[in-house]
Order: C-alpha cells, then structure tokens, then sequence
C-alpha cells in the first residue's frame, strides 16, 4: 500500500466517513481538503437505482452550469461553407468538414466537444466507430446536432454539458474548479442533482438515487445526505 503524504492524511483527518454532510457543508469541505498544485476539478458522482441495459431506464440529459465549468472547452464544429464563419466567430476552435472527417478517421479526437449540423450527419456517422467510445458523437438530445451552430458553441463554451449513465448506473461529471468559491461550486453541484432528479424514469420502480459524492481530483470523496438534495 502507498505511503501516505501529509496533505493526504491532513485531508482525510478533516473527512468524516461516517457522515452524510449537506452540500452546503460538502461545497466548503472539497476546499479544505484539496492539496493539489493545480486547480483541481470538483466532481460529482451519482449512482442511481436504474439498469441502464434497459432503454426505459436510460438517464441522459444536458444542464449549463451558472457559473460555468471552469476549464476550457476544445470545440469541433463539422460544418457546410456557409456555416464556418458564424460557428468561428461564437468561439469554435475548429471548423470544417472533409478535412476533419479524414482527421478522426486518422485518430485524431483532441476535442471534448463536436457540434454539427443535421444535412451532414452522413458524412458524421462513418465516424461513430472513433467518436462513440470516447463520448463525442454529436447527438440531437444534446443539442449538438443543430442548424444553430452558433448557438450550440456559445452554450458549450458557458458551460453546457451533456451527461449520461454508465454502464454500472453511475453519473459521473466535472462541475467546477476548486478555485471556485464555494458557494459557485454550490449552485453548479445543485443545479446538477436538480437536473437528474427531474430526469427520474417513470419505469423505475424503487429507490432512484441511491448515493452522491463530491470530490476533486486527489481529493478523498465526501457523502452527501440524499434525502437533503434528492427531493
């Protein structure tokens, strides 16, 4: 077993284990007990009562965050001619098509979001077997597939994002930076579990959230009281 350092047992002495604390509490305590050099992101892990091999338990959604995620957004707008200059001049950091296309057929993924545009899904979809397991297929439900590309790339780069269930029935997304205030990281984590609440499956019979997590990178994780945010 690692050797523990002193920041990582100052932070586990200030952890209780035992208790489930408000996420007000849990949106001061990630400050404290954050040592890394860098500014750490804050998650949020939500593990949910849902099998999500069955399609009328699948849980996927969008929010933007008020305050943002606080990182930047790497954005891919696969466009016609005549869209290319809107989607540069909302922000995208990079726009085309063809090019682009042979480029992820190469390998290429350094993006963390794509936004395209319905008349040229077919020439998208060729790439589902590269973009589908690293989470960047476009998708109407998302709102990345649009006429509006502008639009789509403003709320991307405010703080959009899109999130689904794993395989093992858990919601795991960035919802800040530890240099957040903590009342920043507050409004964003509730608006979060507000969002996946709303989301609950109709299907679902039994409990739908079954526990929530807040955490940083290298951080230990702190439990969240379900029944305080979980309504």
């Amino acid at each position: 077993m690692a050797k523990l350092t002193k920041n990582q047992k100052l932070a586990l002495e200030k952890v209780d284990a035992d208790k489930e604390y408000s996420l007000e509490e849990a949106s001061k305590l990630i400050k404290e007990i954050t040592f890394t050099k860098f500014d750490a992101s804050v998650d949020v892990d939500i593990r949910l009562g849902v099998d999500p091999r069955k399609a009328n338990e699948m849980v996927r959604g969008v929010v933007s965050l008020p305050h943002g995620t606080g990182k930047e957004t790497r954005v891919l707008v696969l466009c016609t001619p005549d869209k290319e200059t809107e989607a540069k001049e909302a922000g995208a950091d990079f726009v085309g098509l063809d090019e682009y296309v042979e480029k992820i057929k190469g390998g290429w993924t350094d993006v963390d979001v794509i936004i395209t545009m319905p008349s040229v899904m077919g020439k998208v979809g060729q790439l589902g077997r590269v973009l589908g397991p690293r989470g960047l297929m476009p998708n109407p439900k998302s709102g990345t597939v649009t006429m509006d590309v502008a639009q789509a790339v403003k709320e991307v780069k405010q703080g959009k994002i899109d999130f689904k269930v794993d395989k093992f029935g858990i919601i795991h997304t960035s919802i800040g930076k530890v240099s957040f205030t903590a009342d920043k990281i507050l409004d964003n984590a509730q608006l979060f579990i507000d969002t996946v609440n709303k989301l609950k499956p109709q299907a679902l019979k039994g409990t739908y959230v079954k526990s929530i997590y807040l955490s940083s990178t290298m951080s230990p994780s702190v439990k969240i009281d379900v029944k305080s945010v979980a309504n």
